[in-house]
């Protein structure tokens, strides 16, 4: 099979619409999961296997007319994309985004995603708790190959925070629900896959809730007010692909995706340098 197509496959698969992948049946109903001391179970179970995986296209906000952004997966209460209180810049910047999209997204050139990009990442995406530690990891597939820690030992935010891919994170629970806070990111990256910026001021908070075996509500405020008027919320389900596990996905190893967005059909896509 030719190379150059299996490369734009993939590329298409990292920054697009999930078409199946790593997707095992849905699992029977079940309460949902808890630990010993009564606490709810994010991850798998003993003796089994699973991890999370979105439903249709994790949306923040409504977009039927998105142009990667294919199925339904936001929501209900989610804002339609007008209703997304943009700074100009920023909304005339998501506007060339989707009018030049190019697959040039961040993730599909293997950068670590933020938040909700790498909650809806098209492979899933597993929790791993060390509770000795004091701490959560989110390990997900596809893309940079990378994870993220969640700090569980009540701590603060530093003062001086390094700039990152995925920020500096701390969590606690509030009830069921994880809630995630999160800042001190970098500028590379997008928020989701359909292009929303953000600046260094980018501040999240992440809720996720486990409402059954099968179900997982993931809600995130986004606070940035270089790029947006105010802060607002989106969010989309995950369902647990039962009997899935993760598996190695190194998108630096060969990965051909400028070449394959560039004049692989004899198209000009791009003609200046690619912009985070």
């Amino acid at each position: 099979m030719n190379k150059l197509w299996i490369a734009a496959f993939a590329a298409t698969v990292l920054a697009g619409p999930s078409i199946g992948q790593n997707r095992g049946p849905q699992a029977p109903a079940r309460p949902t999961p808890r630990l010993a001391d009564g606490r709810v179970n994010l991850g798998t179970l003993p003796g089994e296997k699973g991890h999370w995986i979105r439903q249709g296209r994790g949306q923040l906000a409504s977009n039927p007319g998105s142009v990667i952004a294919a199925g339904p997966g936001g929501l209900s209460t989610n804002l339609t994309m007008d209703d997304v209180p943009f700074q100009p810049w920023a909304r005339a910047l998501y506007e060339y985004r989707q009018a030049n999209f190019e697959r040039d997204a961040p993730h599909s050139r293997c950068k670590p995603s933020p938040g909700p990009r790498q909650i809806g990442t098209a492979y899933g995406f597993e929790f791993v708790e060390m509770r000795d530690l004091q701490r959560i990891f989110i390990f997900d597939i596809g893309g940079p190959y990378s994870f993220r820690i969640i700090l569980m030992d009540g701590r603060t935010h530093p003062s001086n925070i390094e700039a990152t891919y995925t920020g500096h994170s701390i969590g606690r629970w509030e009830g069921d629900s994880l809630i995630v806070d999160t800042v001190g990111f970098n500028e590379g990256s997008w928020i989701e896959a359909e292009g929303f910026p953000h600046t260094d001021k980018l501040h999240l908070i992440e809720r996720f809730t486990r409402s059954d075996f099968n179900t997982l509500k993931y809600e995130v405020t986004v606070d940035d007010p270089a790029a947006y008027l105010r802060t607002w919320t989106g969010g989309f389900n995950l369902r647990w692909n039962l009997g899935a596990e993760l598996f190695e996905y190194v998108c630096q190893e060969n990965n051909l995706v400028e070449i394959t967005n560039d004049g692989a059909d004899g198209a000009t896509r791009r003609t200046s340098l690619i912009i985070p």
